[in-house]
């Protein structure tokens, strides 16, 4: 048997996640030394600090040139590693937002900052992943890591609810992914990306069924992940039922793993293969999406469940980026759900990257607004609530800016940035999805995804005047100030109003991060 020949230049791409194995490692084996009364406040700091050194080391990777590594099994491009850098954002704002939450609830344990990192890693490795097998072992080393964080707080049946309902779809869509994957071997004889292009036009033409068999499964798999409807049922209970941390971590760092998989599959498989099925394919799903996620959020009155419905919506637009990137000219008449005559003009390889450059804006914009707004969730959310379900009442907002006017300020910013209002990063989130889906010629597409993010702008305002324009309700308890609460509100706020204003610096990166799949 031949051994791989592995050099030093495999593992230097691995850098982030080795970073963060190692930080998990330390915890873990820093917790068996401590009691049940030792101070763990260091815990949250080193998961930060973790963070930071591995978000610090895919930036410095970000203006490599695009390589294969470990055999062609990985890829480092611009493209993973700035996904490895979101990914870094979101899990050091979660670990932040964790600290007074778990100490409320005498539930500090070095295990639960080493499971974000294991998840983390997992997700900066399937943003890499080159190779089927390859990126379902990653899916399930981030998979399995969160269902245990779902589950952390074993108090009461939400959390055990959340936890199994998670497992068992996450297992369901995960068999599907695989089975898709069967598939595809077996119609080309391989299940690296980049060689099975070549063999697809063969298959196609001998086996077309087994094929479009192949990609429809794995597409659902991904759809499932990234909670597309008619795969988002686990996400309203799943992120209710989770430690609100957790919550915001598997929205923004889960959604952009995935998310960095799909493009990367379906981009690369593309090119062997008629484009228009995944045009339909995503189309379809972003119009559902959209649609579906904006309307079941309106009626919520549960903010946690809102947040989750609108995290369904805000996979609609990133999806209507996904369906531009197979545009290959317009048609000849206006449709709703593909290309059309009316267009800008643009070149269709410029319009898709743009496209490229707006789904990476839009995941960074997501997470420095959701994360936010589900750490000011879990600042207003009491223990002993929890269980029956109003701990995360629209009620509790009421006054807000009376008792905590910095707070109701933070969460305004947050609101208005999901809600896609200007001057906030959501709002040029928003601008160059559409943008590049009407110079793709999806002008359906756009105005579909304008009216329903118009719909939503409702449900996001709702809170806004709760916090300001409703009075403090009877028996209302005093907050508690946290140093790690409040630099994550200050930290998000900072960075959703700033590169609303001015996105000029990301944006740049983004050229570079686009400049890969030939577009």
């Amino acid at each position: 048997m031949n051994l791989p020949n592995l050099t030093l230049a495999d593992f230097l791409p691995l850098f982030p996640a080795i970073i963060m194995v190692a930080g998990a490692s330390v915890l873990l084996l820093s917790e068996v030394f401590l009691s049940a009364t030792s101070s763990r406040a260091y815990q949250a700091v080193l998961t930060v600090v973790t963070a930071v050194a591995a978000g610090f080391a895919a930036l410095t990777a970000m203006f490599e040139p695009a390589h294969e590594v470990f055999l062609g099994f990985g890829v480092l491009d611009p493209f993973s590693s700035f996904l490895t850098f979101v990914v870094c954002v979101g899990l050091a704002l979660a670990a932040l937002s964790s600290v007074s939450f778990l100490r409320k609830r005498g539930a500090e344990r070095g295990e639960f900052y080493a499971l974000m990192l294991f998840a983390a890693a997992g997700m900066s490795l399937l943003a890499m992943s080159n190779e089927l097998i390859t990126l379902f072992v990653n899916l399930e080393v981030l998979s399995i890591a969160t269902y245990a964080l779902t589950s952390y707080l074993r108090r009461g049946t939400r959390p055990s609810e959340a936890g199994f309902k998670y497992f068992i779809l996450g297992a369901f869509s995960s068999a599907v992914l695989l089975y898709g994957s069967a598939l595809l071997y077996g119609a080309t004889g391989s299940t690296k990306l980049t060689d099975m292009v070549g063999p697809l036009s063969g298959a196609l033409a001998a086996q077309p069924l087994l094929v479009y068999a192949g990609l429809i499964l794995v597409g659902a798999g991904f759809a499932f992940k990234v909670a597309a409807v008619p795969f988002h049922m686990w996400t309203p209970d799943v992120y209710e039922g989770a430690p609100t941390p957790v919550t915001a971590l598997m929205s923004a760092g889960v959604k952009a793993a995935a998310f960095a998989a799909l493009v990367r599959v379906f981009l690369t498989l593309g090119k062997g293969i008629d484009p228009h099925l995944p045009l339909v394919l995503f189309s379809v799903l972003a119009f559902l999406t959209m649609v579906a996620g904006n309307l079941l959020a309106i009626p919520q009155r549960n903010v946690k469940r809102m947040l989750a419905y609108s995290s369904i919506a805000h996979a609609g637009y990133l999806l209507v980026g996904v369906a531009a990137l197979f545009v290959t000219g317009p048609g000849e008449q206006f449709r709703l759900l593909g290309p059309s005559e009316l267009t800008g003009g643009t070149p269709v390889d410029l319009a898709r990257a743009q496209a490229l450059r707006g789904i990476l804006f839009y995941l960074l914009a997501y997470t420095f607004s959701a994360v936010g707004a589900f750490a000011m969730v879990s600042a207003l959310e009491r223990r002993e609530d929890e269980e029956k379900g109003t701990a995360w009442d629209l009620e509790r907002f009421s006054g807000l800016a009376q008792r905590r006017p910095g707070y109701a300020v933070a969460m305004a910013a947050f609101m208005l940035s999901l809600g896609g209002i200007p001057p906030t990063i959501g709002f040029m989130s928003k601008l160059l999805i559409f943008q590049s889906a009407v110079d793709s010629g999806l002008v359906g597409l756009a105005i579909v995804g304008v009216l329903s993010s118009a719909a939503g702008v409702y449900y996001y305002l709702r809170v806004v005047v709760y916090m300001f324009m409703r009075p403090v309700p009877e028996g209302a308890q005093t907050l508690e100030r946290s140093w790690s609460t409040e630099l994550t509100l200050v930290l998000s706020t900072a960075a959703v109003v700033v590169l609303g204003i001015l996105p000029g610096p990301i944006t740049a990166w983004l050229q570079q991060a686009s400049r890969i799949f030939g577009l």
